[in-house]
């Protein structure tokens, strides 16, 4: 819907002088970009969604808004210049702090879509501004490398899970898109207090460990991501973690991260069976956490 705002005589009190409608009028055009998408999340007081279309190649920012605990927008129709709309070839959708000191768009663009006609169909998984998620698998097994004695098992692999194929050394095996600027990879374990992180990465093809290890044992851990759970058990929570039966999740989180909270991209979703390593478990793509809908203009 166009809105003409009118700029054209002005009156104090007495009409000073007259105008010509045809040579003095000035007539600004309007039009409203509806965003229409299911799956988002909250993201605290701390951060917002900001919406952009691309024309000429430059971002134009189409306005802010927020995600309430049901999934609900804010705000979903925006007023946008209309000429602005017309050469619009492309929408993005990114995570902004809140406040925001820089007009920019910030680097974690969390989807994506091209204008066919007046809509862009958004989907992380086909059409992304993360990454191609639509072929997304992998495996992982139940193994404590970390509290080994000179390589010799201790028979309760039942307390570690790690990221890819057993073998000595592991061997790397999730299929996932490398992450653009402002994001990472992050496994976790689901337990019955919510979700224990096994760490950041960001090549999930690479030979290397995460980022962090603090429930593990003493010795160093495999080439790939995951996590032993002996020791600094949250609170609540009781160490060594079976994680037999449990849910196994590989997320994309924001870089920086203002949540402790597996972020809502979830790509990689999948159950620990009761076979420790050699035995592996399999992923299974989680299209449901990603984001979906349209945007027209």
């Amino acid at each position: 819907m166009i809105r003409k705002a009118i700029i054209g005589c002005f009156t104090l009190g007495v009409v000073l002088t007259s105008c010509n409608n045809d040579d003095d009028a000035v007539v600004l055009e309007t039009g409203n970009l509806v965003i229409n998408l299911d799956g988002l999340e909250p993201l605290g007081s701390t951060y917002q969604y900001e919406g952009w279309v691309v024309v000429d190649g430059t971002p134009v920012s189409t306005g802010t808004f927020s995600v309430n605990d049901a999934g609900v927008l804010s705000q979903t129709s925006f007023e946008v210049d209309q000429n602005t709309l017309d050469n619009a070839t492309k929408f993005v959708l990114t995570l902004e702090p809140n406040p925001d000191p820089d007009p920019a768009p910030a680097a974690q663009k969390l989807v994506a879509g091209d204008f066919v006609g007046d809509a862009a169909m958004i989907s992380t998984a086909t059409a992304p501004g993360v990454g191609d998620f639509s072929g997304a698998t992998g495996t992982f097994f139940l193994r404590t490398p970390t509290d080994e004695d000179d390589g010799i098992n201790n028979d309760n692999d039942q307390y570690g899970v790690w990221f890819g194929t057993p073998g000595m050394p592991p061997s790397p095996n999730l299929v996932l898109p490398v992450l653009p600027e402002g994001w990472k990879y992050e496994g976790w374990v689901i337990t019955d207090q919510g979700p224990i992180s096994t760490g950041t990465f960001t090549d999930p093809t690479a030979m290397t460990v995460d980022d962090a290890a603090p429930f593990s044992g003493a010795n160093p851990g495999p080439p790939v991501p995951g996590e032993d759970f002996f020791v600094n058990a949250p609170a609540g929570v009781v160490f060594p973690l079976d994680v037999r039966g449990r849910t196994v999740v590989i997320s994309v989180e924001p870089f920086p991260d203002n949540s402790p909270a597996p972020f809502l991209l979830k790509p990689l979703l999948g159950v620990a069976g009761d076979q420790t390593a050699p035995a592996t478990h399999d992923f299974g793509f989680n299209a449901a956490s990603l984001p979906s809908g349209s945007v027209s203009k």
